[in-house]
């Protein structure tokens, strides 16, 4: 038997979680995990209760759809929602954070990043120096 690692396995939750995305810009899942279970999921869509672009549209300023929440924030939030802490967790993206997410995941208390494709966005540079600079383990899949 082939067993898949742990790491190909979140990885592959945080794709198929994805799935679940309202904006059809670019679909976005993440996983927190901490001690190999899962504490939350999150995918891009909008704020609970708001119109998602898949039936209004988008909401354009800058050239990015500012209607929904990054998956990042989305799994986050949930964690804040329920009481459970970020500290110490492994968050785990089909995409490289953008800049403003990955903010929010330093400050969440999360160390470690493994994501599978890379996010063109500018700040870019931004996330790969910080994430050096404050020890963050960023690690591409």
């Amino acid at each position: 038997m082939n067993r898949t690692t742990l790491h190909t396995y979140f990885s592959n939750i945080a794709e198929m979680v994805s799935k679940r995305g309202t904006c059809d810009r670019k679909q976005v899942g993440a996983v927190l995990v901490k001690d190999k279970r899962i504490l939350a999921t999150g995918y891009n869509g909008s704020m609970p209760g708001a119109e998602h672009c898949d039936d209004k549209g988008h909401m354009m300023e800058n050239n990015h759809c500012v209607r929904t929440l990054h998956a990042e924030v989305n799994a986050i939030a949930q964690c804040a929602k329920h009481g459970i802490s970020c500290d110490g967790a492994i968050l785990y993206c089909n995409t490289l954070p953008c800049w403003n997410c990955f903010k929010i995941i330093v400050s969440s208390g999360i160390k470690e990043i493994y994501y599978t494709t890379d996010y063109s966005a500018e700040l870019k540079d931004n996330v790969f120096k910080y994430a050096e600079k404050l020890n963050i383990k960023l690690i591409k899949l």
